[in-house]
């Protein structure tokens, strides 16, 4: 098949690009560094010309509502309108676990991508995933103040982006029809406390800063995170390693 990647150098992208081509796939990698531009619709047509399915990786430069809303569903315009065009099949689109229930900041701009995905003529797969592992490093980055790291309280079940890409995989080059649902969730084996793996990779780091847990109260979703409405569902697939057994193979932290 002939599939195109939006978002194709990015954390889930370029293991999408690469198992696509290990299983012999023709794959047209998008993004703005290849002179494609899902925003602005640079150099789509072109990009989509025989393209049987994309695969919709991207991400926007701002995790703040207004901003990340308004990429997402920009971006999903402009991928259906260019795909219908190019004659596309099928869109699969990463997403994430449990927003549905959310009002505020990126998780209600994913809401948003979805549905204007939908709302298009191409169908449409929703694949979503839980919190990467990469993101505790990102939560301990932005909450470091003097030698206290302040690190929000949630539940999460952490996945490795790969085996977040096999999934999208999966969907993209599955057969047309069937009994296929229209949605499907990948997370990690186990739930896990944020803070306690923050925890986890301060120690892996040697480092002598000392990790709390915190609730932001003007955060109308912030129970929502502790309560666990980021965990997949019973029929979610679920794949490792666990964050503690990616933290202690990898040096990237």
């Amino acid at each position: 098949m002939r599939i195109a990647v939006a978002g194709a150098t990015g954390r889930v992208g370029r293991h999408v690009v690469e198992l696509l081509e290990n299983g012999g796939h023709q794959v047209v990698p998008m993004s703005r560094a290849q002179g494609v531009d899902v925003i602005t619709g640079e150099g789509l047509d072109a990009a989509l010309a025989g393209v049987e399915c994309i695969v919709d990786t991207a991400t926007g430069p701002s995790p703040e509502l207004g901003p990340a809303t308004e990429f997402f569903t920009v971006a999903a315009g402009n991928l259906q309108a260019a795909g219908a065009r190019a004659g596309v099949r099928r869109i699969v689109v990463v997403s994430i676990i449990g927003i549905d229930r959310f009002t505020g900041g990126y998780n209600a701009a994913k809401v948003a991508h979805e549905r204007a995905m939908l709302a298009g003529t191409i169908p449409v797969r929703i694949v979503r995933a839980a919190q990467f592992h990469e993101l505790v490093g990102q939560f301990v980055e932005w909450g470091t103040r003097g030698d206290v790291v302040y690190v929000p309280r949630m539940q999460t079940q952490l996945v490795d982006p790969r085996s977040v890409a096999e999934v999208l995989v999966e969907q993209a080059v599955a057969p047309d029809g069937g009994e296929e649902p229209a949605r499907v969730e990948i997370a990690g084996p186990r739930a896990e406390d944020l803070v306690d793996m923050a925890r986890l990779l301060i120690a892996k780091r040697a480092s002598n800063l000392r990790v709390e847990g915190v609730s932001d109260p003007d955060d109308p979703d912030a129970a929502l995170q502790e309560s666990g409405a980021l965990l997949p569902g019973p029929d979610a697939f679920l794949a490792g390693p666990t964050f503690e057994r990616w933290l202690a193979t990898t040096d990237h932290v």
